[in-house]
C-alpha cells in the first residue's frame, strides 16, 4: 500500500503537510507510539501514529523525528489533542529529514486509521500471494522447458520493472541485460559479494541487492523443496515475504558462488518482491545444478586423460582420449596445475577453474589438485596472465592459503607428459610465494626447473632426502638453522660476509654452520659440483 492511497480514503480525511514528493513510499505496518525515541521497536516501512505526548519542549522533536528516519519508517501521522494543532517545529523537522507528515483530523481516532490501513494491507497481501504463485508457475514452467535464465529474468523485469543479472566467478555474465547498472564492472559486483559481512547484501551507492547461489544449494533447490525465502515452490507460505538476512560462514566459501544482482534495496521491498527474489534464487540454483551435471561427464573424461598422461601412456592411446574431451589432437595444448592449502574445497576449486579457463579446456581433479589442458588461443596467448587477472578479482575471498597455479609451455600431444610435470612443478614453486594469488608461468621456470620437473617422483624424493635429510633432522633436534644458512650461503655465491649480514650472524657462526653441513652430508661446499647438488635439492623441497 502506498502513501498516496491514504489521501484517497474518504473516512480518514488525512491531510499531507510535508513530503509531497514521497507519496510512492509503501506502508508495511501501522504503529502507534508516544515514546520520544521509539527506534528500537521499528523495523522500517511503518506508518507511525502519534498524539505527541512525548513532546515536552521543541528539542524533543528532533530526537523523535531522527529516530523515525533512522528506522526508515514510511510516514508520520499526528495530532496534538491538547494543543489542537501540529507544532511548527515538528513540521520543520519532518521537512528537513524528508519524512512525510500527515495531519489526522481531531474527530478521527487512531484506531480508525489503523483499521482502515490494515484492512487494505491484508487485501493487498492476498493479491500479492496470488500474483507470486502465478509468476512462480510461469517461472518453473520455463525451467522445466529448459528455456534458460534469460527469459526468466526478462519476465521479472517485465512484471516488476526490476532488472536482474546472474553472474558466475570471476564475473562471467550468464544472463541479464548486457549493460550493467551504474557503470559498474562485473569485478565490482563480485568484490561486493566477497566483502559483504552478511548476505543478502546491499550496494547502497548504485542501489543493488546481491544474493549468492553456492554450489551446494542445488540439493535444496529442486522443485518441491523449500526455497531460500521460506516458501515451497508452487505453494503459499504464511512467511512467503520473508527473505532473512543471514551471517556469512566466511567469504572464502563465496568464491565459487554464482551471484544474483537485482535493482533496489531488498530490505525495503514489499512482500511480493521478496518472495519472487526467493523463487528466483531457487530457480538459479536449479539451473546451476543442471550446469554442474552437464560438466560431470566432461570432468571424468578430463581426469582419465590426465592420468594417462602422467602414466606416460603412448601417444596412440592418449590421442583418442583427447578427442573424447573435445580437444583437437593437432592443436598445441597448455598444461595448468592448481591447488589450495586451506581456502577452498577441491570440488569448489574444480568448479572455479572450469569457469576461469577458456571454453573447451579439459579440467580434471586429481585428489586435491587441478590439472587442465587448455587449447592455445593463438600467437602470444598469455594464459598465465589471464588466470592471474581472473583470480585477482576473487582475491578478497581467497584468505588463508590462497591459490597456487603453475602454467607450462604449449606442446603437442607427444610432449604432454613433460609439460604437465613442468606445470605441476611450477605450482609447487608458486606454493612458496606470498599473497592470495600466486601464478608461476613458463617464463619463470629456469632450465634446471624444467629438468627437475621431468624427474620421476621417487628419484626426486631420494635425491632431496639424501642431501637435506641429515640437515633437517639436526635442525629439528638442535634448532641450528643449517638449511636456512645453506640456502642463504648459496644465494650469495659463497660469500661469508654477505651471508653473515643477511642472517645477522657473526662470520665465524656462518663458518661453523657450513662446516657442520659438510660434516653431516660428507660434501665439500668449496666444490662446484657439491654446491650444484645442494642448490637442486633445495629447489626440490
Amino acid at each position: 500500500m502506498r502513501l498516496r492511497t491514504l489521501l484517497a480514503i474518504p473516512d480518514l480525511r488525512l491531510e499531507l503537510i510535508t513530503g509531497h514528493g514521497e507519496l510512492d513510499r509503501t506502508i508495511r505496518w501501522v504503529v502507534t507510539t508516544d515514546l520520544k525515541d521509539p527506534g528500537r521497536y521499528l523495523r522500517g516501512g511503518e506508518l507511525v501514529l502519534s498524539g505527541l505526548v512525548w513532546r515536552r519542549r521543541p528539542a524533543d522533536t528532533e530526537v523523535f523525528v531522527r529516530a523515525l528516519t533512522r528506522a526508515r519508517v514510511s510516514a508520520l501521522a499526528a495530532w496534538d489533542a491538547v494543543a489542537a494543532t501540529i507544532p511548527a517545529d515538528l513540521v520543520d523537522a519532518c521537512d528537513r529529514h524528508g519524512l512525510p507528515l500527515f495531519r489526522v483530523p481531531e474527530d478521527v481516532a487512531f484506531a480508525s486509521v489503523t483499521e482502515q490501513v490494515m484492512r487494505r494491507l491484508s487485501t493487498a497481501r492476498a493479491a500479492d500471494l496470488t500474483a507470486v504463485l502465478g509468476r512462480h508457475r510461469r517461472l518453473m514452467a520455463g525451467v522445466a522447458e529448459g528455456a534458460g535464465l534469460g527469459p526468466l529474468l526478462d519476465l521479472v523485469g517485465r512484471d516488476l520493472g526490476m532488472r536482474c543479472w546472474v553472474l558466475a566467478p570471476p564475473g562471467r555474465l550468464i544472463a541479464g541485460p548486457a549493460e550493467l547498472p551504474g557503470a559498474l564492472s562485473p569485478a565490482d559486483l563480485v568484490r561486493g559479494l566477497l566483502t559483504a559481512p552478511r548476505l543478502p547484501a546491499v550496494l547502497h551507492g548504485p542501489g543493488l541487492s546481491l544474493f549468492a547461489v553456492p554450489p551446494d544449494a542445488a540439493s535444496a533447490a529442486s522443485p518441491g523443496t523449500a526455497s531460500p525465502g521460506g516458501a515451497s515452490p508452487g505453494t503459499a507460505s504464511s512467511d512467503a515475504a520473508a527473505f532473512p538476512e543471514t551471517a556469512s560462514p566466511g567469504a572464502a566459501s563465496r568464491v565459487a558462488d554464482w551471484l544474483i544482482v537485482c535493482e533496489g534495496d531488498w530490505t525495503e521491498w514489499p512482500a511480493e518482491r521478496r518472495a519472487l527474489a526467493a523463487e528466483l534464487t531457487t530457480i538459479v540454483a536449479i539451473e546451476r545444478a543442471r550446469s554442474d551435471e552437464r560438466s560431470t561427464a566432461a570432468s571424468h573424461l578430463a581426469r582419465e586423460l590426465v592420468r594417462l598422461v602422467l602414466a606416460d601412456a603412448p601417444t596412440a592411446e592418449i590421442s583418442p582420449r583427447l578427442q573424447l574431451t573435445g580437444l583437437d589432437t593437432a592443436d598445441a595444448l597448455i598444461p595448468v596445475a592448481a591447488g589450495t592449502a586451506d581456502t577452498l574445497r577441491p570440488g569448489d576449486l574444480h568448479r572455479l577453474f572450469r569457469e576461469i579457463l577458456p571454453a573447451g579446456s579439459a579440467v580434471g581433479l586429481l585428489g586435491d589438485e587441478i590439472v587442465a589442458l587448455v587449447p592455445v588461443a593463438g600467437p602470444g596467448h598469455d594464459l598465465a596472465a589471464e588466470i592471474r587477472r581472473a583470480l585477482s578479482v576473487l582475491a578478497p575471498g581467497l584468505s588463508g592459503g590462497g591459490v597456487s597455479v603453475g602454467v607450462g609451455e604449449p606442446v603437442a600431444a607427444e610432449g604432454l607428459r613433460g609439460a604437465v610435470a613442468e606445470a605441476r612443478h611450477a605450482r609447487r614453486l608458486a606454493d612458496d610465494g606470498t599473497g592470495p594469488v600466486r601464478v608461476v608461468g613458463p617464463d619463470a621456470l629456469a632450465t634446471h626447473a624444467l629438468l627437475l620437473a621431468n624427474l620421476p617422483d621417487d628419484a626426486r624424493v631420494t635425491f632431496r632426502e639424501r642431501l637435506l635429510g641429515p640437515l633437517r633432522a639436526y635442525d629439528e633436534a638442535h634448532h641450528a638453522g643449517l638449511i636456512r644458512t645453506l640456502e642463504t650461503f648459496l644465494q650469495v655465491s659463497g660469500s661469508w660476509t654477505r651471508c653473515a649480514d643477511r642472517l645477522h650472524l657473526h662470520v665465524n657462526s656462518v663458518r661453523y654452520r657450513i662446516r657442520r653441513v659438510e660434516e653431516l652430508t660428507g660434501r665439500d661446499l668449496t666444490r662446484l659440483e657439491d654446491r650444484v647438488d645442494f642448490f637442486l635439492a633445495l629447489r626440490l623441497r
